[in-house]
Order: C-alpha cells, then sequence, then structure tokens
C-alpha cells in the first residue's frame, strides 16, 4: 500500500523530528502535519524499546518519510544534535523549500488562510523565517495514559500572553531553505553565511518584521506582544501524569542523563485559559490516520505501542524515584501565573546573572 500526498506541489516542506519511545503518538502527530501542508518528513529514532523504530521502518517503506537510526555515542551536543547532523545529509532536507524542526509534543496551528503551512508562507511573502511561538498546554488534571489524539485531549493552556517562566516564549522557525543558513537546529537554524544573513527577512507568528538580532541568535519571542495571531505551535509537555512519568524515564531530549522532575512539572502545568482553535483541524487529520491505519502493520505496532506504554508505567511504580514522581504530581495543584512585579524581579536577576557569566574573572593577585 502507498499513500497519496494530495498537497500543494508547489511548495516541498520538510518536517524534521528525533523520537524516542513514541510510537503510540507517532500515526497522530503525522496524520496532523500532512493535513497541515508538510511534504516530506525526515524521522531520526535512537535506542527504541516500543517498537518505534519498526513503526518508522514500516512508514518509509510506504514512502511515507525517511527513517535513520542515530545510535551512541552521540558526542558532546547530545542526542538530538547528532540527530539532526544525520537529517542534513538526507535529499528530503537538502531539497526542501522550506523546513521545520519539530518535536512529537509539538504541533503546527495555523490561523489564517485555509489553516495549513502553505497559507502561512503565502500570508508573508516577504520573509525568510516565520517563527512559531509556543504555546503551553497544561496537564488538565488528567491522571491515566489515554490513546486520544492529544491536541482532542488537552485543551487548558497557558496565557496567551506570559511573562514567566521565560521558556514559554520559546520558539520554532519555519524558514526558507535559500542556504543562509548551514545547519538545522532545535529552535531554529544555525550557522549563518555571513554574506547572506543580510538579506533574511524574520517575521514573528502575527506578521511583524522582527530585527535582525532574530536572524542570528534570538531564541525567545517578546511576551508582551501578541506573537499568534497568524499561527501558534501548540505544545504539549506533559500530557497525562503517566505519560510524565514515561517521560521522565525516557530522559531529555537534548541531554538523555537530565531526568524530568516536579520543578519542569510545575512551571508548565498552567491550565488558565481554554484554547480550542486545534480542535477544527483534527477533522482534516483524522482521515489521514485512518488510512494509516488501515495498514495491518502498523495497527499491529501501534497497538503494541499503547500496551507497552501501559506496562512500563505499572514497572516504573515498582521503583522509588518513579513512585515518588508520580505520587508528587497526584498532590499538585496546577500551576498559576505569577504576577507581573514578580516577573520582572525574575527578569532583571535573570538578566544581571548572565552578564556576570559573561564578565572575566578578575586576575588573582
Amino acid at each position: 500500500m502507498t499513500f497519496d500526498r494530495k498537497l500543494d506541489e508547489y511548495v516541498k516542506l520538510t518536517a524534521v523530528l528525533c523520537v524516542r519511545n513514541e510510537a503510540a503518538f507517532l500515526l497522530d502527530w503525522l496524520a496532523w502535519h500532512r493535513s497541515m501542508g508538510v511534504t516530506d518528513f525526515v524521522v531520526i529514532s535512537n535506542e527504541c524499546d516500543d517498537g518505534t523504530d519498526a513503526m518508522l521502518d514500516r512508514l518509509a517503506e510506504l514512502g511515507w518519510l525517511t527513517h535513520l537510526r542515530n545510535a551512541p555515542p552521540y558526542g558532546k551536543s547530545g542526542i538530538q544534535f547528532s540527530g539532526l547532523k544525520l537529517a542534513q545529509k538526507t535529499q528530503a532536507v537538502r531539497d526542501a523549500d522550506w523546513l521545520l524542526v519539530l518535536d512529537i509534543d509539538e504541533f503546527v496551528n495555523v490561523h489564517v488562510g485555509d489553516r495549513t503551512l502553505p497559507a502561512l508562507v503565502n500570508a508573508l511573502p516577504e520573509a525568510t523565517a516565520i517563527t512559531l511561538t509556543w504555546r503551553v498546554f497544561g496537564n488538565a488534571g488528567i491522571v491515566d495514559y489515554d490513546d486520544t489524539p492529544v491536541p482532542v485531549q488537552f485543551t487548558k493552556a497557558a496565557p496567551n500572553q506570559l511573562p514567566w517562566p521565560w521558556r514559554a516564549a520559546m520558539f520554532k522557525t519555519l524558514y526558507r531553505n535559500d542556504k543562509t543558513y548551514r545547519n538545522l537546529g532545535i529552535h531554529r537554524p544555525r550557522n549563518p553565511v555571513e554574506t547572506r544573513i543580510a538579506d533574511a527577512h524574520w517575521f514573528d507568528g502575527s506578521g511583524r518584521a522582527l530585527s535582525e538580532a532574530w536572524s542570528t541568535k534570538r531564541l525567545f519571542s517578546d511576551y508582551s506582544l501578541d506573537t499568534r495571531k497568524l499561527a501558534q505551535l501548540n505544545h504539549y509537555p506533559l500530557g497525562a501524569m503517566h505519560s510524565y512519568v514515561l517521560k521522565s524515564d525516557r530522559g531529555r531530549a537534548v541531554h538523555n542523563r537530565d531526568s524530568l522532575g516536579l520543578d519542569y512539572w510545575v512551571e508548565r502545568n498552567l491550565n488558565v485559559e481554554d484554547d480550542m482553535s486545534a480542535l477544527p483541524l483534527w477533522d482534516r487529520a483524522a482521515p489521514i490516520l485512518t488510512t494509516l491505519s488501515s495498514d495491518n502493520i502498523l495497527a499491529d505496532l501501534h497497538a503494541k505501542a499503547v500496551l507497552w506504554r501501559n506496562s512500563r508505567f505499572e514497572q516504573l511504580l515498582l521503583q522509588d524515584q518513579y513512585r515518588d514522581l508520580f505520587g508528587r504530581l497526584l498532590m499538585s495543584a496546577p500551576s498559576q501565573p505569577i504576577s507581573q512585579r514578580h516577573a520582572q524581579t525574575l527578569a532583571k536577576k535573570a538578566i544581571k546573572s548572565q552578564q556576570n557569566k559573561a564578565k572575566p574573572e578578575a586576575e588573582t593577585p
């Protein structure tokens, strides 16, 4: 069985994804982003236990994507950067008109035109890069993992404008593959070509032209502005409590030795506003998921991945570290945004801390 793209052929848009033990979410994520106008996927797997790599092999056989295995050692840059180095060599990345690096817990949400990425590109014809600012979605008190599409299940989000924590204003970058940047990056393209950078034109997700700082080094949108009028990146970093325990076990994508705990949870478990804007988009993705699931091999691998998640959770509860984490999640109330005054105090101290780190150390007499 093969699958037709049935997409606009005038723009070749490649999404790059790094995954580990995410097979239960993978088909939903692919269906969503194909419906958003992504024409090609490059997916890098590493040391999977749940059949993610086998699922990706099958999807590659069906012509859906390019699958790369990223084996250790990963080097000082970590798992995700080493995976991106592999992706850069693929035909799908080299030939792309536009590139976008995403994670499995991120879902593009376009508000303009027909609500696809090509519509966003057409709305900003002068742009060579468009920042997609996170909108962070909280856990909403959901305890058990359920095999339901993430954007449908989680609709409680942080305020649209949130001054703290600063990570809530991070973005991913949809950018034209015009050789201005030499390397893929997790949040933004890296290693710009000096002779080309002056021709880079960055815009935010509300259509504002951005300064040169964004074309070279910025990682955060201006939290005081609404940067999501044309598009946003729905970010679901927590999921159900069961899933978060598994995420802690998996480790972080950039630094696999860093375990996720209650600190990460508290900063992101904001459930202040309802954001239902993604729900109509699932209606467009659902038929694609049905087509994917009609492949018996994929359907079987998905079912086994769901069982694996439930079994792995039960195994983790036998370990003090993860049992304690799950208990603390159950005990923790949803987080609340801090006041503007306290946010400003924290921001000032953070800036001063960075300035102090940048100062050369005084010579010892």
